[in-house]
């Protein structure tokens, strides 16, 4: 199932996306959920034309927590080894925006770099999760660009400031609940060139490991997020620009850039 969170006439709601009987099969209806998508959601019987609403954020979490130097090659890019464990830090909820939402720039930075992740969404309250059962409290994946203030990350020599503005963490378009994560390619373009490409088999600890890991530290809740980390190519974007990350079975995010 693929689930997502719109806008419409109405208001907001968050929907599944299912072909529309009847019209041609590439059509998509966005059928609505009752409340929220968590565990066997129920459906209003409203239903909306996608073209009829706008894509939003898939979910609002209480906290994104991301994975640093998760592939080897972009460990190495960032001048230093892989890590024995995972290295963790977080983003406010309040960087959180959907697809198509612009990027802005902050005027006190002089480089913000783009890095296109697979992200994965939690699905139920959960703490000390055994690695074995990592991937069974998660609702499904989306897509991430965890942004990043390049310069200010270097300067401060830790990432809250960097990675923490407005605008600096687009996820989307939607939560697929039935891919398989363990082997997806992944492909960041800038204005149609492509920068990052990569397979999500190459990250060095595994969605299980991260979800275990990240729950023996902090509790999880439905909705949280977890970027599970870059692989090499990431670089810097200008206003003007278009950002898209791809990943097999998920679609594409896009963003375009505006200074802030």
């Amino acid at each position: 199932m693929r689930l997502a969170r719109v806008a419409h006439a109405d208001g907001v709601s968050f929907v599944a996306l299912e072909p529309d009987p009847s019209a041609p099969k590439e059509k998509v209806l966005a059928v609505e959920i009752d409340q929220h998508p968590f565990g066997d959601p129920t459906f209003t019987g409203r239903r909306w034309p996608m073209a009829d609403v706008r894509l939003l954020a898939p979910i609002l979490p209480t906290k994104v927590i991301c994975v640093g130097k998760n592939y080897a090659d972009h460990a190495r890019e960032m001048g230093g080894e892989p890590p024995a464990n995972p290295v963790i830090f977080m983003k406010p909820s309040t960087s959180v925006i959907g697809p198509n939402s612009p990027i802005k720039l902050p005027a006190n930075s002089e480089r913000v770099d783009f890095e296109g992740e697979l992200a994965a969404v939690v699905g139920q309250p959960c703490k000390d999760v055994p690695e074995a059962r990592g991937t069974d409290v998660l609702l499904g994946y989306t897509i991430a660009n965890d942004v990043t203030a390049r310069d200010q990350q270097q300067a401060d020599g830790q990432w809250t400031r960097a990675k923490g503005y407005d605008t600096f963490c687009p996820l989307g378009p939607w939560i697929d609940t039935s891919v398989d994560p363990s082997d997806l390619a992944l492909r960041t373009e800038l204005d149609g060139e492509v920068k990052q490409e990569s397979r999500t088999s190459l990250q060095i600890h595994d969605i299980s490991a991260l979800v275990s890991w990240i729950s023996r530290i902090m509790t999880l809740l439905p909705g949280d997020v977890i970027l599970t980390g870059t692989p090499a190519g990431v670089g810097p974007m200008r206003p003007g620009q278009k950002v898209s990350v791809s990943i097999d079975g998920l679609g594409t995010l896009t963003n375009p850039v505006q200074q802030g």
